[in-house]
């Protein structure tokens, strides 16, 4: 079987081996997507340190894991979104407001949607973490 979305693929592993309690995780596949998203999340604290490690064969990521994802996931298709339509997303992928945050991809780069409503940029949804 293929695997068509690495980064549906990491977010769902990370969140299952979160759920069961695993301490660390390492991953295969290694894009700057995916290191750039692992970084947000880093930096909202719902996961720990994460290292890329070079090997012969390709890069394995190695995150450790605090246990603070309820849930995560990509979201497909792409929705592309204006700044005045960033309240019909948050209510329609967050549980409430406040808790958790989409991942958007915009002209300045990959951003959490509080950045891009400062910022007054729309862009596409990647993904979402509570």
């Amino acid at each position: 079987m293929a695997l068509n979305d690495p980064l549906g693929n990491v977010l769902s592993h990370l969140y299952n081996c979160d759920k069961i309690g695993k301490p660390e995780i390492f991953i295969k596949n290694s894009s700057k997507l995916i290191t750039t998203v692992l970084q947000i999340i880093k930096d909202k604290g719902y996961i720990g340190d994460f290292n890329v490690v070079k090997e012969s064969k390709g890069n394995i990521i190695k995150i450790n894991l605090l246990g603070n994802i309820n849930r995560c996931g990509v979201i497909k298709p792409r929705l592309s979104f204006e700044v005045n339509e960033l309240d019909k997303f948050e209510k329609r992928f967050l549980p409430s407001k406040d808790f958790g945050f989409l991942i958007v991809s915009t002209s300045k780069g990959l951003m959490v949607h509080e950045d891009a409503r400062k910022n007054n940029i729309g862009g596409r949804l990647i993904a979402y973490v509570y």
